[in-house]
């Protein structure tokens, strides 16, 4: 977590579970909802093991710039490519080094309304961030495998972020919401922040929605509903990657138990640990170790990410289908063409009125690019033009309805320059059927 001061407000607010159902099933739709599931705290405990070692084999620390941090990022994209995900990593520039997001997505969902799910993975160069933050992002990386092992048909589209150098000032996030189109900025319904979930004297603090963008509200109270102990509000401000999402206009909300403000009285009454001492003593510190986290205050923040994104993103979404994907490199020359081909077999009928395009292109001024999509017989759907769309790399997601087209045979990704001056390349793409 950024170094800012926070705010508490007191307030505790505990809301009917009933309030906050699932969005309701369109008709004809499967309807049956799946329970919440406990997220082991085994398994998160394991996560945070992994992060520990990763940094105690680069230098101790997980920071922007070193080598644990790019080992931390490839550790969990791994796992989540595993897991079924579709998985990018997205890369800046920040002090002169290179910086990456690690974006997942969960295969299936309405496209235009995404329920998103993020907290920092770098921790400062003076220690490990084992709280601060590999809780948020253990704790995420749970939540992404339990949705996969339960095989979750959300109806919304779920996505993961994992940032980079956040302890730098927020650069990873706000770099990843600013090179968003607009259009992609708009499917985002809701974006949630896990920063520091474990603090060793924990508070219980829910990001408060006052300040924050229409809907917020909805996010705050389904959190506080969460969980089973009194919960405070807290603003948050700036201090974390959920800045630049609101920034956006973005529905924010998100957990953290505390970092170098110091527990009051009345706190330490109402949650137990020690008043007069900060939350977390070892705060950007080299004694945020595994021996820094709470494990009761893990458990029910870890719990509590599962119970918003089950209780937010709804079920009966149906089961994805096959996905198909091209993961070689191809060059974009200056005012040239290129052509990805991804040849797609087995899938019955035709291809759906959703045919999910992603798509992960590294260019240096994606405003002159052209991107279609061409079908097996040559159809070529516009996916994106040239016009009106700055900016540079585009990591994103198309919806095209190819419902009169035959699923099986050679689709093409076609990407056309047409301007001067810049290049790229297409480091990948894949078709979700």
């Amino acid at each position: 977590m950024s170094l800012k001061r926070t705010i508490p407000l007191a307030s505790t607010l505990l809301l009917a579970a009933a309030l906050l159902s699932p969005p309701a099933a369109t008709a004809g739709t499967p309807t049956a909802a799946l329970a919440v599931p406990d997220i082991s705290l085994a398994n998160v405990q394991a996560h945070l093991g992994d992060l520990q070692t990763i940094a105690t084999n680069n230098g101790g620390n997980r920071a922007h710039g070193r080598p644990g941090y790019l080992a931390s990022v490839n550790h969990l994209r791994a796992k989540l490519d595993a897991a079924g995900y579709t998985t990018s990593v997205q890369q800046f520039t920040s002090s002169g080094a290179t910086g990456y997001n690690l974006i997942a997505d969960w295969p299936g969902g309405d496209p235009n309304d995404v329920l998103m799910l993020g907290g920092h993975l770098d921790s400062v160069s003076a220690g490990p961030g084992i709280n601060d933050n590999g809780t948020g992002s253990a704790g995420l990386l749970e939540v992404a495998l339990t949705v996969s092992r339960q095989a979750l048909a959300p109806q919304k589209h779920i996505r993961f972020g994992w940032w980079g150098a956040e302890e730098l000032g927020l650069v990873g996030s706000t770099y990843y919401v600013n090179q968003l189109p607009t259009a992609e900025k708009s499917r985002i319904k809701a974006y949630l922040n896990f920063d520091m979930i474990g603090s060793p004297n924990p508070g219980y603090f829910v990001y408060s929605a006052s300040g924050q963008p229409t809907g917020s509200l909805a996010l705050q109270q389904t959190l506080q509903a969460a969980f089973t102990v009194p919960t405070e509000l807290t603003s948050v401000g700036g201090r974390s990657d959920h800045a630049a999402f609101a920034r956006a206009g973005i529905p924010v909300g998100g957990l953290f138990t505390g970092a170098e403000v110091v527990k009051t009285a009345a706190q330490a009454q109402k949650w137990g640990g020690s008043s007069g001492v900060a939350f977390d003593r070892c705060y950007h510190r080299s004694c945020d170790t595994l021996t820094n986290v709470d494990a009761t205050a893990l458990d029910r923040n870890s719990d509590a990410i599962a119970y918003a994104l089950w209780t937010l993103a709804g079920t009966g979404g149906g089961t994805p289908g096959p996905r198909f994907e091209n993961a070689t490199d191809f060059a974009i020359p200056d005012l040239g063409t290129v052509e990805s081909p991804i040849a797609v077999s087995g899938v019955t009928g035709n291809a759906p009125s959703a045919l999910a395009v992603g798509v992960d292109i590294t260019h240096t001024y994606r405003g002159d690019l052209v991107i279609d999509l061409v079908a097996p017989d040559g159809t070529a759907f516009r996916v994106k033009n040239s016009s009106g769309d700055s900016g540079d790399d585009l990591v994103t997601t198309y919806t095209v309805n190819a419902s009169g087209e035959v699923a099986n045979g050679t689709w093409k990704l076609r990407v056309r320059d047409a301007a001067s001056a810049d290049v790229g390349r297409v480091n990948g793409w894949s078709l979700q059927f």
